[in-house]
């Protein structure tokens, strides 16, 4: 059954109730969708009921469901970072899932995505059905969907990244790059900072001891103290007045998705001209920093555990050989 229905609302079409400012259309699988004005004329209501009907637009889908989670307070809780993250997992989802009914999407559509998907990405193809779970656990909590289709289906088992970006692949990919995305791989580098803090990162945050930074992941507060190099790499540029140290041409903040956009064409640039032969990622210049640092690894990570550093400490050991200098200085008597 549905709502009771005031009486005066008779006229009403099927599940058509007055929401705070308009007619509303209340699919039985949740959700609302908007009809016309309260003022509007009962003939426009009907032919706007028509209308939906027929288009089946009015239809509660899995692209409708994660429109809602994205409007929800339990989204606008999660850290910035985090949320861009989900944005761009919503747009590969909608693209395969967006037009069916929650209902309709079962175990093993979610496995089959995550296949064809990992050819390409398994860590993306992890992180989009962490989303997608998400979004259904929350539906099911509020009587939006029966079940969540991605319980039971395995993520693909995590292989620790290893990668170490050398000295003359760090230029290569620098030299392509546009301006703030050298000032912000510079940062990344010398702070062993993320993506997400050194795109948060403001200028109030640029204290006379250094940098202060509080990591989104982990809430680690710290000052990254000054050296002549990351002073020059939080130097004012172009002739915006903005609060962010790394900035849109228009002031603003780089959205997560448009700067992984920028420092990818920067790094395929250098790939397509031979400059290097291996890609990597934004994030293995926090690697890079960390296995560069000559002293307390943990410390400067911001790390709370030395097996948390040695996920990121990746640059190859020197050690000593039968013969060699060091070895010959040690050689027992």
């Amino acid at each position: 059954m549905g709502r009771p229905r005031n009486p005066k609302d008779a006229w009403l079409p099927p599940r058509v109730y007055r929401g705070k400012s308009a007619y509303e259309w209340r699919p039985k699988e949740g959700g609302a969708v908007k009809l016309c004005s309260l003022d509007a004329r009962r003939s426009d209501v009907w032919r706007a009921y028509e209308d939906i009907s027929k288009s089946g637009k009015g239809l509660f889908t899995v692209a409708k469901l994660i429109d809602l989670f994205l409007e929800s307070a339990n989204f606008k809780d999660l850290k910035p970072g985090t949320q861009d993250d989900y944005r761009e997992c919503k747009a590969k989802l909608v693209a395969v899932f967006g037009k069916a009914p929650p209902s309709a999407v079962k175990p093993e559509n979610v496995r089959h995505y995550m296949d064809r998907r990992g050819q390409t990405s398994r860590s993306r193809a992890n992180r989009e059905r962490t989303f997608l779970s998400l979004v259904y656990a929350w539906g099911y909590e509020r009587g939006l969907v029966k079940m969540n289709p991605c319980q039971g289906v395995k993520p693909f088992k995590a292989k620790a990244r290893d990668r170490y970006v050398q000295d003359w692949e760090y230029r290569a990919v620098y030299d392509r790059a546009p301006e703030s995305v050298q000032r912000a791989m510079e940062i990344a580098y010398l702070c062993a900072a993320r993506q997400g803090d050194v795109l948060e990162l403001k200028r109030i945050q640029l204290q006379e001891e250094g940098i202060y930074i509080c990591q989104g992941k982990t809430g680690k507060k710290q000052i990254k103290q000054w050296s002549e190099r990351l002073r020059q790499a939080t130097v004012r540029y172009g002739d915006i007045i903005s609060p962010y140290v790394i900035h849109t041409q228009d002031g603003h903040k780089y959205s997560a998705s448009g700067f992984k956009a920028m420092f990818k064409r920067s790094r395929d640039l250098a790939l397509k001209e031979g400059a290097i032969t291996e890609s990597f990622t934004f994030h293995d210049l926090k690697a890079k920093g960390i296995s560069d640092f000559e002293g307390d690894k943990r410390r400067f990570s911001g790390h709370q555990s030395i097996s948390q550093m040695e996920k990121y400490n990746r640059k190859a050991e020197v050690v000593p050989t039968i013969g060699s200098e060091q070895s010959s200085q040690t050689r027992p008597e």
